[in-house]
Formats: structure tokens, C-alpha cells, sequence
């Protein structure tokens, strides 16, 4: 926990309380279905909470916007970031059905009201969002097929309404083709060598009615 509480001292109680419970929550399900592997297990704070939350210090999101997590997995970044963001609506899309019974357990088991999830492909998704997240499901270019048309028109933030995707190693040949990606280093934010290698890209995208 010291991890998070250190890059994010604003923590409510009950916020703290969450993070701490998350741990054993994910541990308890792993040994039932396993969504994340088991080194990582022991390091959760670092490789899965820490990482997802790197997307809230790219963009804060603001009280009632919309946020989608495209194949959450075990929750991640979804889960770490409604707990950070309590007033923000998450919708965690995940095809294989057994990761999305973890993350509703999860969810419930921490009392997350603010998030919704949905056992099916993004392309079957009708509801449009202020930001896309996910963490390195496909190529960029596949991501941005799949999430076509689920912009929100009206922008709140201080970046433009689009995709933070949370990516590892060298992304210059595969964001050549976006002359508008921005690629946030990790390492800019926290110390931990696990974070070397990973950054947030941000994809601005434009609203299609």
C-alpha cells in the first residue's frame, strides 16, 4: 500500500481502506480463477494498481464523466481507477466471462458503485465515453477499429476526449501512422524500476455521429 498512499497522499479513508482490501480480495479469487499471474500476485501494488492509476496522472477525470476499460481482464485499469475516482461512471468490458465474474466479485466485494461491467466484444458496446482506457490488448491501429464511433462529443477535460492506453517498450513504429499520439513515460511519475519500459499513450479521438 505505501506504494500508492506515496504517489497519491490525498487519499480518503475509505479510499485507503479499498486499496488495502484489494489485495486479499484478488488473492482469494486468483486461487479460484486465475486472472493475474501468480509473481505478480505478491506485487500487485506496483504492477497492477500502480500501473493502472499512471493513467490518472496523464488525466484526472472529472466528477460524472464516462470512462470504458476495453478488455479489463481482472480489472485492471478499471477497477484501481474507480476507486480513485468515485464520482467517475467505469463500464469494464471483458469477452471471456470468467474475468468479468472476478471483477463483479471484486467490485462488489469492495463496494465499488460506480462501476459497471459487460462480458462481451467492445465492437457490441453502444454507449459513448470521455475516454477509452485499456492496458495493451492489441496494436493501436486494431484498438482504434474496435472503439470507433464511442467518443463523447463534449470534451470537460483538459486533454481532448480519446484513448490512454497503457503500453511497454518501443512504440515508434507502431504510433507512426498518429501523428497526434502523445507518449507519456511512466518513469516520469514513479521511481520503480518496473516502470522503466511503460508509458500512456493518449490518442486524442474525434466524435463521429
Amino acid at each position: 500500500m505505501e506504494e500508492i498512499t506515496t504517489y497519491f497522499p490525498d487519499l480518503t479513508e475509505d479510499q485507503k481502506d479499498k486499496f488495502t482490501r484489494l489485495k486479499d480480495l484478488y488473492k482469494d479469487w486468483n486461487l479460484k480463477i486465475n486472472v493475474v499471474s501468480r509473481k505478480d500476485i505478491d506485487e500487485i501494488y506496483t504492477r497492477h494498481v500502480l500501473h493502472s492509476l499512471g493513467i490518472a496522472k496523464v488525466q484526472p477525470f472529472l466528477p460524472d464523466s464516462k470512462v470504458m476499460d476495453v478488455g479489463t481482464g481482472g480489472g485492471f485499469p478499471g477497477v484501481p481507477l474507480a476507486i480513485l475516482f468515485p464520482e467517475v461512471e467505469f463500464h469494464l468490458v471483458d469477452s471471456i466471462g470468467k474475468k468479468i465474474k472476478v471483477v463483479n466479485e471484486v467490485a462488489e466485494g469492495l463496494g465499488l458503485e460506480n462501476v459497471k461491467t459487460f462480458n462481451c466484444r467492445v465492437e457490441e458496446i453502444n454507449g459513448q465515453y470521455d475516454f477509452i482506457v485499456s492496458r495493451a490488448v492489441a496494436q493501436m491501429e486494431t484498438f482504434v477499429r474496435w472503439v470507433k464511433g464511442k467518443i463523447a462529443k463534449k470534451n470537460k477535460h483538459e486533454l481532448k476526449n480519446g484513448i490512454l492506453y497503457l503500453k511497454g517498450g518501443d512504440l515508434t513504429e507502431e504510433l507512426s501512422i498518429y501523428q497526434t499520439a502523445k507518449i507519456h513515460p511512466l518513469s516520469d511519475y514513479f521511481k520503480e524500476d518496473f516502470f522503466e519500459t511503460k508509458s500512456v499513450v493518449y490518442l486524442p479521438m474525434k466524435y463521429k455521429g
